[in-house]
Order: structure tokens, then C-alpha cells, then sequence
């Protein structure tokens, strides 16, 4: 009988790519080798909802890395690194869809320097490790000079993974995982339906740095609400002070019309926080990190502090001034500045004391009406553009 096990069981269908990546991964190449969430089920997240999670067959990942490595030696070897708008026209005239993605993402890795690759979407640690590894070996063939390989992975997932198979990935070029921990408390976790438990997510980043690679957990201030803001920091702080993660990003919660975590909110079932109470939320979580070399990151404009960033120990006090400046502030400070952080005038709290900018603060604040009494709600919807 003829074997068609390793047979792709549909139709290539051209180069693709998800929908998302982590911000630090802009200038990686995007490889997409799954589509979709596994999970799906968070109630706070609006990606993949109404979609279908499938594994890509590998022999298709493969014709997508050759497809891009085609137009990263074509671009190289007919205009180097500097190339134009005007020079890809001729280039892209006849391809198909999915070769102008392919094209498309050529150009941008090229343009970042072509040091970083980015496996998605949001669980690709959820294939086969040796067909993993293959993709991997396969990325190193082709791109020998790239320094760094990472991808979502859910910490459910890590956990169930072997501790050989994990170097393995780590010796075949996969060096930095992120995970979204959202929170070290379990009865938050249970809240959102995470499906994944404070244990989970200890046994899976002590795991990945077992493993030789980076760590890069994501913190989501104000996911437990008013109820439980300070479990949902203690919590989360004890688990990252057991794992010592490379890296902690902070994305504070915002909640879009179409999640389920909405309809508990309109419904009074949520309690979600002010500015001013995650503020607070944030100051304690930051307080209780302990122990730990980690460095943390504000990398998103959902986020109130942009500038509440650092390397533990040595900049943990300058952080926690930062939050315990503002919750200092009066109404009318904090209002111009929750505002003019939303809408991209100010950056750091300093910036209050350029002319400048604090009249385009005002400005803003006066056009959309927003006072200290309304600014959380204007917040609110602000924030939903960024979502």
C-alpha cells in the first residue's frame, strides 16, 4: 500500500500571514505556521474570534520561506539595500496575491535589517516538534545570518512539551517565546477564560529559560478589575518573581464593543478600572517584583506610562516615582495628560511642561469636550482605535 502520510492533505494556496505580531517583532519576517488560536476562548481578546485554528501542512510553510527567500535574493541582487517605491513597481506588476505579500514582506525584512524571523499566529509550539525543528532547520538553511527566531506559544502548551524537544527547538534556532501570562492570579485567569492556571504559567517560563531561550511574558493591568486589582497584581507578581523572565511587556486592558468581556461590563458584571486605579494597580504590581533581572517593557500605546520602563533591580525606583508622580497630579494634570498620551502628544509625564505640547493637550481635551468628571469614558473609546 502506498504511504501518503507525509502528504500536505489540502491545496497550497499561496504565501500567508496572520494578523498579528508582538510590536518588538515589526521588522521580523513573518512566518506563518499556523492559522488562528487553538484556544480562542479569552474573554478579553478580539483576534481570530469567528475563525477556524488549523496547522499549516509543512510543505507548505516551506514553499512560503522559498517564495520569500526568492524575492530577498532577487531585491538584494538587483539593488542592494537601496531600493525604492519606484524600483518594486515592475516587480510586483505581474505576481499574484499572495507573491505581493511574499514581496511585500521581502522588502520590510530587508529594510529592518533581516536579523529577526516571527512564527505565527498565536500558538506555534502547538505542531509537531520535529516538524517544528524542520521549519526551523530549514529558516537557518536559508537565512544563516538571522540572530533571533521567536513565537507566540501558550504556556499549556510549553508545559506539555519535552525537555529535549525544547533544546532542540532552542539548537535549531528558536530563541525567544512569548507568552501571555495576562496574570499570575488564579481566580483572574478563571475570569477571562484563559485556560491556563498560575501553575501553568510558572512550569512553562521556567521551561523556555531551562531551555536556553529568551522569555518574554505579557502583564495585562486591570484584567481583574476593581474586585480583584490586588489579587490580580500580587499574584501576577509572585509568579514572574518565581520564573524571572527576560522580559515583562505591559499591555493594560482597553475593551472593544465585540468581546465577551463587554457584554459582563455593560452588564455590571465588570468592574473595569480608571486610569488612575490601574495606575495604582500597576504601582503595587511593580513594588512586589523582587529578585528578579528582568527587564520591563511599556511598548504600547494602550499603555498610560510609555516611559515606565527598566531593567530590574537597578531601575525599579525610578519606575514606581513615575506612577506615584502621576497619582500626585491634580484631576485637571492627570486628565490632560491620560488624554494627550492616547492621542500621541505626550509621551512622558515631563512633557505636561512643554508649552507646546500641554496646549495641544488642551486643545484636545476642549474639542472632544473632556473634563476630569468624563475623561475615563473618553479614555475608554480612545482606546478602542488602538485594538
Amino acid at each position: 500500500m502506498k504511504d501518503n502520510s507525509k502528504k500536505p492533505t489540502e491545496d497550497y494556496q499561496g504565501f500567508e500571514q496572520g494578523p498579528i505580531r508582538p510590536p518588538s517583532e515589526a521588522a521580523s519576517l513573518l512566518i506563518r505556521v499556523t492559522r488562528n488560536c487553538p484556544w480562542n476562548r479569552c474573554t478579553f481578546c478580539p483576534v481570530y474570534k469567528g475563525e477556524k485554528f488549523s496547522l499549516r501542512p509543512v510543505e507548505h510553510v516551506i514553499r512560503d520561506i522559498d517564495t520569500v527567500h526568492r524575492f530577498v535574493t532577487l531585491l538584494q541582487d538587483s539593488f542592494g539595500s537601496g531600493f525604492t517605491t519606484a524600483d518594486l513597481s515592475p516587480l510586483a506588476k505581474d505576481l499574484d496575491m499572495g507573491e505581493r505579500m511574499a514581496l511585500s514582506s521581502a522588502v520590510n525584512w530587508i529594510r529592518g535589517g533581516k536579523k529577526s524571523i516571527f512564527l505565527q499566529d498565536a500558538n506555534s509550539l502547538i505542531i509537531k516538534p520535529d516538524n517544528l525543528i524542520r521549519i526551523l532547520s530549514y529558516l537557518q538553511k536559508l537565512f544563516p545570518q538571522v540572530e533571533r527566531i521567536t513565537s507566540y506559544a501558550r504556556s499549556h502548551t510549553i508545559r506539555r512539551i519535552e525537555d529535549e524537544k525544547l533544546a532542540e527547538m532552542r539548537a535549531a534556532g528558536l530563541n525567544r517565546i512569548h507568552i501571555g501570562m495576562e496574570s499570575g492570579s488564579d481566580k483572574v485567569l478563571k475570569l477571562v477564560k484563559k485556560g491556563s492556571t498560575k501553575e501553568d504559567h510558572i512550569t512553562a517560563g521556567l521551561k523556555v529559560k531551562k531551555a536556553g531561550m529568551e522569555l518574554s511574558e505579557y502583564v495585562m493591568p486591570g484584567l481583574g478589575g476593581r474586585e480583584l486589582s490586588r489579587d490580580h497584581a500580587l499574584e501576577t507578581a509572585d509568579a514572574l518573581n518565581t520564573i524571572n523572565a527576560d522580559f515583562i511587556r505591559l499591555r493594560s486592558l482597553a475593551i472593544p464593543d465585540h468581546v465577551e468581556l463587554f457584554q459582563l461590563y455593560s452588564a455590571g458584571k465588570f468592574s473595569k478600572q480608571t486610569d488612575k486605579e490601574i495606575a495604582a494597580e500597576i504601582l503595587l504590581f511593580l513594588q512586589q517584583l523582587e529578585g528578579v533581572t528582568s527587564t520591563l517593557k511599556s511598548d504600547h500605546i494602550l499603555n498610560l506610562f510609555e516611559e515606565v520602563q527598566g531593567v530590574f533591580p537597578e531601575d525599579k525606583e525610578r519606575m514606581t516615582t513615575i506612577v506615584e508622580t502621576f497619582l500626585r497630579l491634580p484631576p485637571h494634570e492627570q486628565m490632560l495628560f491620560q488624554v494627550g498620551r492616547r492621542t500621541g502628544v505626550l509621551s512622558r509625564l515631563a512633557d505636561l511642561k512643554d508649552p507646546g505640547k500641554r496646549a495641544m493637550a488642551e486643545a484636545g481635551c476642549a474639542r472632544f469636550q473632556i473634563s476630569p468628571e468624563n475623561v475615563d469614558s473618553a479614555v475608554d473609546e480612545l482606546m478602542k482605535r488602538f485594538i
